[in-house]
């Protein structure tokens, strides 16, 4: 098989203007829409939906890889750095979770600043802080050596594996990289949002780590996307879009790999995608609103970290709440409490007017947050 790499016009993507044009002319006219919406929000509630939407690319990014991340360490990591209160929340510590956060904020705060080879390497060192991707020791904070073979993406069981690519080999990363990192840094009048769909397949083409390439893809992906929208925040997840339409990335970046050079299909894709998670961030920003509604009405009342844990948990969930409700059994797992503290601090909440018993359950009663009532409260804008 012959991959793009391989052609004779690498790196000199093609792709169809024409059939651009729709899906690019519908992204822009929403991208419009949602930067009013935000504007018309008070200063506190953006701060906290940037927060949000920081938290769900750093989970989702990774959940991508098959790679689940802690959400209170994400969370707890995205509050420090950004210098936001976590709602009662007790810190917790996970490196991982930090240099992850760490490399999607130098990539957005810092969209305008020079790339280079050193700043991707401490992008991916960021990304393994101890050596290792699981129980294997990787090559970190420089490009992949192929000493164990050429750079492939395999399915299938041992002897039976299916290549569905083949990255370049290492000895021309260095040639490959330095083209890559100075188109990145050449001044284009090239629509902005076309040029990040550029830079994630080129990076993903090129394969340059032993892991971790699909994340510094996507980091590079925001980069570019912060620089189209000249403002360092974000406020829609296109990762979390990735995530939901998993097997439709895959299945376009295997084909356009394994094609001629010509990219319309995978900017088709691209553009479509991030519309989507576009119109998507207006659930995101609701339950912002909601959650924000809801810590401003109980500011002064007083939590355990243990109850406040379990109530973001339920505001996250959103209306849908938990399967079955929050029942005690689901308390104690989340809390890590024993079965007696967890009714206590759930009879507890009820009394506080937090959480409502909900109709029916006999012994095993379950609980919610009145949901009605707090998408009926006002916030103060600021």
């Amino acid at each position: 098989m012959k991959y793009i790499w391989q052609t004779k016009s690498w790196p000199g993507f093609k792709w169809d203007s024409d059939k651009l044009l729709k899906p690019l002319g519908d992204l822009r006219f929403n991208q419009g829409s949602l930067i009013t919406q935000i504007k018309e929000l008070g200063v506190e509630i953006q701060q906290t939906a940037r927060a949000d939407v920081l938290v769900e690319e750093a989970l989702k990014t990774s959940a991508i890889e098959g790679e689940k991340l802690d959400p209170d360490a994400v969370r707890s990591s995205v509050g420090r750095k950004l210098g936001l209160p976590d709602a009662g929340l007790k810190e917790v510590r996970d490196q991982k979770a930090d240099g992850l956060v760490e490399i999607l904020l130098d990539a957005t705060i810092n969209y305008s600043e020079k790339m280079t080879s050193e700043r991707i390497w401490g992008w991916h060192a960021a990304l393994f802080p101890t050596g290792y991707s699981g129980m294997l020791k990787i090559s970190v904070g420089r490009w992949r050596d192929d000493s164990n073979g050429p750079m492939q993406v395999v399915s299938g069981p041992i002897g039976q594996k299916k290549v569905h690519f083949e990255a370049p080999p290492a000895k021309n990363l260095d040639k490959e990289m330095q083209t890559f990192i100075s188109w990145i840094n050449e001044t284009s009048q090239l629509d902005g949002i076309i040029r990040a769909g550029l830079v994630h397949i080129w990076f993903v083409t090129i394969h340059p780590f032993d892991d971790g390439n699909g994340r510094i893809a996507r980091t590079l992906t925001d980069m570019f996307l912060a620089r189209d929208e000249n403002n360092p925040k974000r406020f829609y997840s296109l990762s979390s879009q990735i995530m939901a339409e998993r097997n439709d990335y895959y299945e376009i970046l295997k084909a356009t790999q394994a094609g001629t050079g010509d990219i319309t299909d995978w900017l088709k894709w691209f553009l479509a995608c991030m519309n989507r998670a576009i119109l998507n961030s207006n659930t995101l920003l609701k339950k912002i609103m909601t959650k924000a509604r809801f810590w401003q009405e109980f500011a002064q009342t007083r939590l355990h970290e243990r109850q406040a844990k379990v109530i973001n948990r339920l505001l996250d969930a959103g209306t849908h709440g938990f399967e079955g409700g929050l029942k005690n059994k689901k308390y104690m797992g989340i809390a890590h409490t024993s079965r007696a503290t967890a009714q206590r601090e759930l009879s507890d909440l009820v009394n506080k007017g937090i959480l409502i018993k909900m109709p029916g359950g006999g012994r095993s009663a379950s609980y919610d947050l009145d949901w009605q009532r707090w998408s009926s409260l006002n916030v103060n804008k600021k």
